[in-house]
């Protein structure tokens, strides 16, 4: 490893890259937060706020914006990918010229790649190589509650022990807890999944259902999860943590989540292409849904909930109609 370079940088200045920047450098540490809107990072520079994604958070003196990749490699070490997955392979490819065998590059972007429908760590081994040094953060943190210092925890996954103790380093404080494990896909696994099933519970309060019909989507659609996952390699522990059922909970319950609010509006009828403009973020489940429904195919593994949405997004049948097909399943043993 390079001793000389131990700088810092964020990946993706929308919300969630942009509050982890905020957290990195409130907790003291230098770092750069890079964004490739030239005149968004223009902005941010003179006005020290991201006001398009998190108006508000006053960005801490320790933290500087650029739009110049050749940063990465004269002044950094550890990098955080908090990028869209749609823009993964992208930002990837860009990146590439600039890396060196001590880089380390910490995944803070959920779902899968959509050109190959890869998990992102394969994505990454796939372009750069399977040396990388790379671990993955995932859980229940909405941007906004992590930028106003609100307690908050998340999953690191990493086989390294000396790359995960640098990122707790970095990123554990006194309201933001980090927990380890070794599982990459059960955390990639989770959070691309829940995703998909927070559309559904959003779909189903805007059709007018209420609590019972969320919480049995929530609670079978974790069934779901669990079995995607265990026949991937993924570890039951991961599925019953923040990275699993914490995230699902979070994402599929609160109409923060830009993934419930795009299923809302679906309920109620608005198209797809209304809702999506709407919404005006990437919508990473309605990017997952036919990935993730493909590698139930794949693998055998029965998700209906999954299967569902994915119908409705390709508009193959309508909402109401996935509510009926869902409820016209033959009585079965409660079971994952």
């Amino acid at each position: 490893m390079n001793k000389t370079k131990k700088g810092i940088a964020v990946l993706g200045a929308g919300s969630w890259g942009t509050a982890l920047a905020l957290l990195i450098g409130k907790n003291g540490h230098e770092l750069y937060l890079w964004g490739r809107d030239a005149s968004q990072i223009a902005h941010m520079a003179k006005s020290r706020i991201n006001l398009k994604y998190l108006p508000g958070a006053i960005f801490p003196d320790q933290l500087k914006v650029t739009d110049d990749l050749s940063i990465i490699s004269t002044e950094v070490q550890t990098i955080f990918l908090a990028i869209p997955s749609q823009a993964f392979r992208e930002t990837l490819i860009a990146l590439k010229p600039h890396l060196h065998p001590w880089h380390q590059l910490i995944i803070a972007t959920k779902g899968l790649e959509p050109v190959s429908g890869n998990f992102l760590t394969e994505t990454i081994e796939s372009i750069l190589g399977d040396s990388v040094q790379m671990a993955v953060l995932s859980g229940p943190t909405f941007a906004s509650e992590i930028a106003r210092g609100q307690p908050s925890a998340i999953t690191l996954a990493s086989s390294a022990d000396s790359l995960a103790d640098e990122v707790i380093r970095l990123i554990h404080n006194h309201y933001f807890r980090v927990y380890r494990t070794t599982d990459l896909k059960g955390v990639q696994v989770g959070g691309a999944v829940k995703n998909v099933l927070a559309i559904a519970t959003g779909i189903a309060e805007g059709l007018g259902f209420g609590a019972n019909t969320q919480s049995a989507l929530i609670t079978r659609g974790l069934a779901e999860m669990v079995r995607l996952g265990l026949a991937l390699g993924g570890q039951l522990e991961t599925f019953l943590g923040l990275a699993g059922v914490g995230d699902l909970i979070l994402t599929a319950t609160n109409n923060q989540s830009r993934n419930r609010r795009f299923g809302l509006l679906i309920g109620q009828g608005i198209t797809l292409k209304t809702a999506k403009q709407r919404i005006h973020q990437v919508i990473e489940g309605a990017h997952n849904a036919e990935q993730i429904f493909h590698l139930s195919i794949k693998h055998q593994v029965d998700m209906p909930i999954v299967g569902a949405v994915h119908q409705v997004l390709t508009e193959k049948i309508s909402p109401k109609e996935a509510v009926h097909q869902l409820l016209a399943r033959a009585p079965k043993k409660e079971t994952y």
